[in-house]
């Protein structure tokens, strides 16, 4: 951010606009803080009209800023536990499935 464009934006943004916006957004800041505030809004707004004035004309957007890798295994089936033999050690099993408690608020 060079000095020019932090004047430039100072301009544009000052303590008054800073109160005004912190009162909408019912911030108490003390007078050091609303200094603080003004000047850090300043250079960030310095800072976006800096990145405005490149020329941007001929750079491909992108949604990531380097190339993601699927870094997942393969998908190889495995020996499955036995159907049966977990249904036998279930508390409760009707018709091959699991018996589970009723939800709240019905009746069996």
């Amino acid at each position: 951010m060079t000095t020019g464009s932090l004047k430039r934006v100072s301009e544009q943004i000052d303590r008054r606009a800073v109160e005004r916006v912190a009162k909408l957004a019912r911030l108490e800041l003390s007078d050091n803080e609303l200094d603080e505030a003004t000047t850090r809004l300043a250079g960030m707004l310095a800072h976006f009209a800096d990145i405005d004035a490149l020329d941007l004309d001929d750079v491909e957007p992108m949604t990531q800023p380097y190339e993601l890798v699927n870094v997942m295994r393969e998908d190889t089936p495995l020996d499955t536990l036995d159907h049966d033999e977990v249904l036998a050690a279930a508390p409760d099993a009707t018709d091959g499935r699991f018996g589970v408690p009723p939800i709240l608020g019905l009746e069996l």
